[in-house]
C-alpha cells in the first residue's frame, strides 16, 4: 500500500514518544501513515476536522494518574469536538531513562552520587528509595526535561540522585530528548525512553528511574466514525479481547443533596461496573464539576439493554451528559 493510500493516525509527537510506541503496538505501518503532532489537542483538531481518521492519547499512568489535558479535551467545554469519540485504549510498559552527555571528569568511583538514600524530611519521614543507581556522575547536571507525568514516575530517582537541578517542562518525553540533543554545555539531561536515546543520539545516564517497575500509561484511541472499529483497522488481536468499556461525562445540580450519588446509581440499577471516575473543573462556575464515568458495557453491543437503560435513567438525574464512546478492550 503506497503512502498515498494509507490512513492517518495522529499522535503527540516527535518521533520515539510513549505515544509513538503505543501507535506501532495498534496501528500498522503497511495500513497507516504515523503523523507526529505538537500537542494532544492537535490531536483532537486533525481528528475533529477529518485530517486523521484515528488520533492516539495518553489518557492516564498507573504511577501518576489521569492525563489532565486529556480529560480537558474529552470535557469539550466550547463545543469544539462534538464528533469525536473514543474508539479504543492501548496499554504500554512505561521505563524511563535519564538521557544527556556524560561527564568528562567525574565518575561513580568518586563516591559524589550518595548512597541513593533520600533525606527524611518533616514532610516526607519516610521517603522511596529509588530502584536504580546512575550509570555514571550526575554531579555536572545543571537542567532536566520531561513531560510533567514522566517527572510525577521518577520521584524517589529525581529527589535523591538530582536534588536542586533545575526542571523543565515541556510537551512530550520525546520533545526533552530533542531539546537536549541540542545542548552545547553538557549539563542538560532529559527523562525519555531507550528509543529517543538511540534517535537523538544521547548517553544513558540511568536506565529504569521510574518508581516502580509496573509503571504502565494507557492510551486512548479517538475518532470520529462510533462504532466498533472495522476490521483491519487495528492490529490487536481478537484472541486478546478481555472485554468492552464505555465512557461518559456528565454535570450534576451541586446544590441539590445526592445529586452524583444518584447519577452513580443508574450504573448499579443495571448491573454496570463502574471501572474509573475522573473529575474536571467544569468553568461554569467556581468549584462546579464535570465528571468522567468510565465502566464496563458497551452501546452498540448491549444485548440485555444494561447500557440503553442505563442512559435512560441518567437523563432524569443529570444537568447535562453526554457518551464519550463504546470499545472493545484488549491486553
Amino acid at each position: 500500500m503506497t503512502s498515498q493510500q494509507k490512513k492517518v493516525v495522529s499522535f503527540l509527537g516527535p518521533a520515539a514518544s510513549y505515544s509513538h510506541q503505543a501507535v506501532r503496538q495498534a496501528f500498522s505501518e503497511d495500513q497507516w501513515e504515523y503523523n507526529p503532532v505538537v500537542t494532544i489537542g492537535d490531536v483532537f483538531d486533525v481528528v475533529q476536522d477529518s485530517v486523521s481518521p484515528a488520533g492516539l492519547v495518553p489518557f492516564e499512568n498507573s504511577t501518576n494518574g489521569s492525563v489532565v489535558f486529556t480529560l480537558d479535551y474529552l470535557a469539550d467545554r466550547h463545543d469544539r469536538y462534538p464528533d469525536v469519540t473514543v474508539r479504543g485504549e492501548v496499554y504500554v510498559d512505561v521505563h524511563h531513562c535519564l538521557l544527556g552527555h556524560k561527564a568528562l571528569h567525574h565518575n561513580l568511583e568518586d563516591g559524589t552520587e550518595g548512597s541513593g538514600t533520600c533525606t527524611p524530611t518533616a514532610t516526607d519521614p519516610s521517603p522511596p528509595r529509588p530502584r536504580t543507581k546512575p550509570l555514571s556522575s550526575l554531579k555536572h547536571i545543571q537542567r532536566i526535561y520531561s513531560h510533567p507525568q514522566a517527572f510525577g514516575q521518577c520521584n524517589a530517582f529525581i529527589s535523591t540522585y538530582l536534588k536542586g537541578v533545575e526542571v523543565f517542562e515541556v510537551s512530550s518525553t520525546s520533545k526533552a530528548a530533542e531539546i537536549v540533543s541540542g545542548d552545547t554545555t553538557g549539563t542538560w539531561a532529559a527523562i525519555s525512553s531507550q528509543l529517543a536515546a538511540e534517535t537523538h543520539g544521547l548517553d544513558m545516564l540511568g536506565r529504569n528511574i521510574e518508581d516502580r517497575t509496573d509503571n504502565t500509561t494507557r492510551f486512548l484511541i479517538i475518532g470520529k466514525d462510533p462504532k466498533i472499529p472495522r476490521d483491519g483497522d487495528l492490529t490487536m488481536p481478537n484472541d486478546g479481547q478481555v472485554g468492552t468499556k464505555s465512557m461518559v461525562s456528565l454535570t450534576v445540580p451541586h446544590d441539590s443533596p445526592g445529586a452524583l450519588a444518584k447519577a452513580l446509581s443508574c450504573f448499579e440499577e443495571f448491573g454496570l461496573n463502574l471501572t474509573s471516575i475522573n473529575s474536571r473543573p467544569s468553568l461554569l462556575q467556581p468549584f462546579h464539576y464535570i465528571f468522567f464515568l468510565e465502566f464496563r458495557g458497551h452501546l452498540y453491543d448491549d444485548p440485555g439493554q444494561k447500557v440503553k437503560g442505563c442512559f435512560e435513567k441518567l437523563k432524569d438525574v443529570a444537568e447535562n451528559w453526554r457518551w464519550l464512546g463504546s470499545w472493545r478492550t484488549y491486553r
